[in-house]
């Protein structure tokens, strides 16, 4: 049972690098949104896989993994989607083509860095820490490029998805604590980014921050 948990991890880490280039090319908020949590889905399988073995807590924190990156925070994206009536991404600040080539140079990076890495003995020739770097990259890059706060907040999501990767990697230094502290704090962000997004929506009636730059004190 154990070896064959362990065979699936680095094809569930395949999928998460693929779900991060579909993010990238799509213009669709709702197609962004499900893309995000398929990921979510993905790490929350992961997360029993690369333990090796199932036990109660394990599978809990796979569960809780699933439930909120999976379930609870993409119902807040579309029900976010919904009340500012924004279905697609316009004219972000880097193209979705450009933002691929992007995406496949940094992850091109997180392996060739990840290479210069003394990774621990049982991490030796697994994508765990490749994919986790490409992941947070590929996060910021949807963060910094996209004018839309859902887009952004997405981008947020994606960046933490990759830090939680990295955190399966701290298993036998701080088994859970890592991933609980980073579904915790991806709790009250995601929160926190839902209300600035309604603030936003209501004071400008627009979520576009590219138009908050021309904001000044009168």
């Amino acid at each position: 049972m154990n070896c064959e948990m362990h065979g699936l991890v680095d094809p569930l880490l395949v999928l998460v690098l693929l779900i991060n280039f579909v993010t990238l090319g799509a213009s669709r908020l709702r197609f962004v949104i499900d893309a995000a949590a398929a990921q979510g889905v993905v790490l929350g399988l992961l997360t029993i896989c690369a333990h090796g073995t199932v036990e109660w807590r394990i599978v809990a924190m796979g569960a809780a993994a699933m439930l909120l990156k999976g379930v609870f925070i993409p119902l807040v994206l579309i029900r976010a989607m919904r009340e500012v009536r924004i279905r697609h991404e316009v004219e972000p600040f880097v193209g979705f083509v450009p933002s691929i080539l992007l995406g496949g140079v940094a992850t091109a990076v997180a392996f060739v860095f990840a290479g210069t890495l003394p990774p621990a003995a049982e991490h030796r020739g697994s994508l765990l820490i490749p994919a986790s770097i490409a992941t947070a990259l590929v996060g910021f890059l949807l963060m910094v490029s996209r004018r839309k706060a859902i887009m952004q907040v997405v981008g947020y999501l994606i960046l933490e998805n990759g830090i939680f990767i990295l955190g399966l990697g701290l298993l036998e230094a701080m088994p859970y604590l890592v991933e609980a502290g980073v579904l915790l704090d991806l709790f009250v962000c995601v929160l926190v980014f839902g209300i600035i997004i309604d603030q936003i929506s209501r004071e400008f009636e627009t979520i576009d921050t590219g138009r908050l730059t021309a904001l000044k004190e009168e």
